[in-house]
């Protein structure tokens, strides 16, 4: 079976020189981490083929986000809750009154 790819997404007008075209393209992101420089290769962006703004996509940067972050990989602490008391089981009816 043959997988059918999407078309790209279609340029669209640069906010920053209006002159321009922003195209999709894979390009190297960098960022720092405390006093690290990080890079990452093959990150989706938005890049103007008139001025170069780039515009970061998204859901990317929120994916890179969760996987930089310090606590990435390690256990959640799970506060355990003491279990409910149940009702007992009583009479159905109410007792006859004397």
């Amino acid at each position: 079976m043959s997988e059918q790819k999407s078309p790209p997404p279609a340029p669209v007008p640069c906010n920053e020189c209006s002159a321009g075209m922003m195209q999709p393209r894979m390009i190297t992101y960098f960022t720092w981490l405390n006093e690290e420089l990080i890079t990452v290769p093959h990150f989706p962006a938005w890049v103007c083929d008139m001025c170069g703004r780039r515009e970061y996509d998204e859901k990317a940067i929120s994916w890179l986000t969760t996987l930089l972050n310090p606590n990435a990989g390690k256990p959640t602490r799970v506060r355990k809750t003491p279990p409910r008391t149940r009702p007992r089981p009583g009479p159905s009816r109410p007792a006859p009154e004397s």
